[in-house]
């Protein structure tokens, strides 16, 4: 809470003194070999609203719930020098100085491929039989009807081969891919979705998915690297993005346009050594043009989950349901539930489309959107293709 200490400042700070306590017991003149002179002097004073902030800090902890089997609580206060601390974090080049968790905690330790931590002589005990690997799934906040649907399918074939799906919790891609999580989640495991936010965990933004965040926090993490009652500011959501592609094998872009925070995940994703993935879509969407972008920069073409797990070399057990086969068991009207049934011309995307599709898009029956279909092409606005195929008509 100190005026002008970053992490970078920080963690300069913990290599020269040690612990927070030595740091602030340093004078002035030790303090400025190592910061400015400036923040030398605000290290001395103690911030505005620090003891309301420890206050709200521990109330929160203390309003946790307590797993019977593990004596675990579902809350929990990272920071750099916690043997809980994900490995994958400190490998980064600006590794959160602290992390607020909330849900399923030691997920965070079961990505990271290690060892059970010890404090001490402590064992941290661990609700997970196996180790666990992360995707992250990323994509527009104003997606086409088909991106929800692809994001969902995607997500649910994820959590069915036994990764857990990493995202933002914001709107669009990003919540199809929790929901889609969840909705694949095997055998009643836990763990199979990671919300990394950019507001204090004690916020939801935005606040439509406060529903989902409930979810989230019963079946899988909730991950925060900012204080408590930070509101939504801007900043905060570029820079959340780094701790997506940390905690994942490599990053899947769903849709995109071609400035969007997803291609600033993709590119941290790169800069990590982490591998990208991209969706293709239809040159006349501008939500596949972030995509395309990254196709031609060299990110991997995949048309299935399948293709971005081979490529990662994962093992599949079991086998992955197709994503077709997904849609038409799962309905995925409920993962475009945003779409207004008059709007069919939005519903159509951009690719070619079936009837049935539709019908699940919108929610109308096939005879009612026969009809409208037919007034829609002898207004020129939709084609009709071989096959029983429909696609909307781009002028120019």
């Amino acid at each position: 809470m100190t005026p002008g200490v970053g992490n970078q400042h920080a963690r300069k700070l913990l290599t020269a003194f040690g612990l927070p306590q030595a740091i602030f017991a340093q004078p002035q003149l030790a303090l400025k070999q190592v910061v400015s002179a400036a923040i030398a002097r605000a290290l001395q004073v103690v911030p505005d609203n620090f003891e309301a902030q420890l206050q709200t800090t521990w109330n929160w902890l203390n309003a946790g719930t307590i797993d019977p089997a593990t004596g675990q609580n579902n809350r929990v206060f990272l920071t750099l020098a916690d043997a809980r601390y994900p490995s994958a974090l400190l490998n980064i080049e600006d590794p959160p100085l602290v992390l607020y968790l909330q849900g399923h905690v030691d997920l965070i330790g079961q990505l990271d491929h290690k060892d059970k931590p010890t404090r001490g002589d402590v064992q941290v005990k661990s609700t997970y039989k196996q180790n666990k690997d992360g995707i992250a799934m990323v994509g527009s906040r104003n997606p086409t009807p088909q991106g929800l649907a692809t994001a969902h399918a995607f997500a649910q074939s994820f959590t069915q081969a036994g990764l857990v799906v990493v995202s933002g919790l914001a709107l669009g891609i990003d919540g199809a891919a929790h929901e889609g999580a969840m909705e694949g989640q095997q055998n009643n495991d836990v763990g199979c979705t990671i919300a990394v936010i950019g507001t204090g965990l004690d916020r939801v933004y935005p606040s439509k998915h406060l529903a989902l965040a409930h979810r989230i926090v019963q079946q899988g993490l909730m991950i925060s690297e900012f204080p408590l009652g930070t509101p939504p500011l801007p900043a905060n959501f570029p820079k959340r993005n780094r701790i997506i592609s940390a905690l994942s094998l490599g990053t899947l872009v769903v849709e995109a346009a071609v400035k969007s925070g997803s291609l600033i995940t993709a590119r941290l994703a790169n800069e990590q050594g982490k591998e990208v993935f991209a969706i293709p879509g239809s040159i006349h969407s501008t939500q596949s043009r972030g995509c395309h972008a990254l196709l031609k920069q060299g990110a991997k073409l995949v048309e299935s989950a399948q293709d971005v797990l081979e490529e990662l070399r994962l093992q599949l057990t079991p086998p992955l349901v197709p994503p077709s086969k997904l849609l038409r068991t799962n309905n995925a009207a409920t993962a475009i539930e945003d779409v207004e049934p008059d709007d069919l011309v939005k519903s159509l995307g951009y690719d070619p489309v079936s009837l049935d599709a539709l019908v699940a898009r919108t929610g109308w029956d096939a005879a009612t959107l026969q009809v409208r279909l037919m007034e829609l092409e002898l207004d020129g606005q939709v084609a009709r293709l071989p096959g029983g195929l429909y696609q909307r008509v781009v002028a120019g």
